[in-house]
């Protein structure tokens, strides 16, 4: 077995560096948005995410090892494997990625990458500290392990697909060839996945292909009549990382020790965010309802994936959802 290393830790001082880098465009040219506060709370969370991944670690990694004796294949260390596990986790990325924002268990975790308010490099670094007591790898993260790639090898393709990801996270960089639209994830697109406009809403699920989207219906262009505005539906208005982290767990709680029957407890925990059993709360198809309503009584007509045809129609400005 090759020795590997950790794309991550390798990366951590061109993070830094890039992020100094944003920081003084902006300051110069105005062209992207640092707010201090929250800028401190998104490293806060980032250091968090890497002290909790060296003591939680071993819940993921147990799990691996033990389900690595039932291997279909023997995969091996050939360059056509790395190629194929990168290709194969990135589209495994999507779905967790996607039931991410579909169940509020995960989604409990998965809020806090989208917390903030600000679009800028150190927004990649908000993430979660609890991740692997949410389980999910077990039903995302053990299929090329079934398969049969070594999990030295899974482990390294999705540190690669993680790195990716970083540089996306910004307003500096507008929209790239069209090839390159076409077939990967870009700023212009992961901007659409991070904004709480009703049009915008659960899309661009991509990793590093935003093939994936394309295929599967939750692709949407980014307009430039439809300015992104982060954040998430109902903002938290702190930048206390404790807070940040562990909200939507206390929600979860809540709701689930007031509710008056066991499939209404079910709903909250593991229906759509903002689920409620007589649909008074603000969920993400609610949102989209109402704002589709709203173009129809205006006499506009919402788009759907807004692929890159310049025939597309405009929309004409969403209804701001609810804080």
């Amino acid at each position: 077995m090759p020795e590997l290393p950790d794309p991550i830790l390798i990366a951590i001082p061109f993070f830094v560096a890039l992020i100094v880098a944003e920081m003084i465009y902006a300051r110069f040219t105005g062209n992207a948005e640092f707010e201090p506060k929250d800028t401190a709370a998104s490293l806060a969370m980032g250091l968090g995410n890497t002290v909790s991944g060296v003591l939680l670690g071993f819940v993921a990694l147990s799990w691996f090892t033990w389900i690595e004796q039932f291997a279909i294949f023997d995969v091996g260390w050939a360059w056509w494997a790395f190629v194929l596990c990168f290709v194969l986790d990135d589209f495994l990325y999507y779905w967790s990625h996607r039931f991410a924002h579909t169940v509020r268990w995960w989604w409990a975790d998965h809020v806090i990458h989208h917390s903030s308010q600000h679009y800028n490099l150190s927004t990649a670094l908000r993430q979660p500290w609890l991740s692997p007591l949410t389980f999910k790898f077990i039903f995302f993260g053990s299929w090329l392990i079934v398969l049969g790639f070594p999990i030295a090898m899974v482990a390294f393709v999705g540190a690669l697909n993680l790195v990716y990801q970083f540089w996306i996270h910004t307003e500096t960089v507008k929209r790239l060839p069209a090839p390159i639209e076409w077939l990967f994830n870009t700023p212009s697109h992961h901007r659409v996945h991070h904004a709480t406009n009703p049009l915008y809403l659960d899309r661009n699920y991509a990793g590093v292909f935003i093939i994936w989207d394309r295929m599967f219906g939750t692709f949407q262009r980014e307009l430039d009549e439809e300015k992104c505005r982060y954040g998430i539906v109902k903002n938290l208005g702190t930048h206390n990382p404790i807070r940040i982290c562990l909200h939507e767990w206390v929600g979860i709680v809540k709701d689930v020790s007031s509710a008056k029957s066991f499939r209404d407890a079910l709903g909250y925990w593991l229906g759509p965010p903002g689920w409620s059993p007589d649909g008074s709360r603000d969920s993400s198809r609610i949102i989209k309802q109402r704002w589709a309503e709203e173009q129809a009584r205006r006499g506009g007509a919402a788009t759907g994936s807004g692929e890159d045809d310049p025939g597309t129609p405009a929309p004409r400005p969403a209804v701001a959802p609810a804080e």
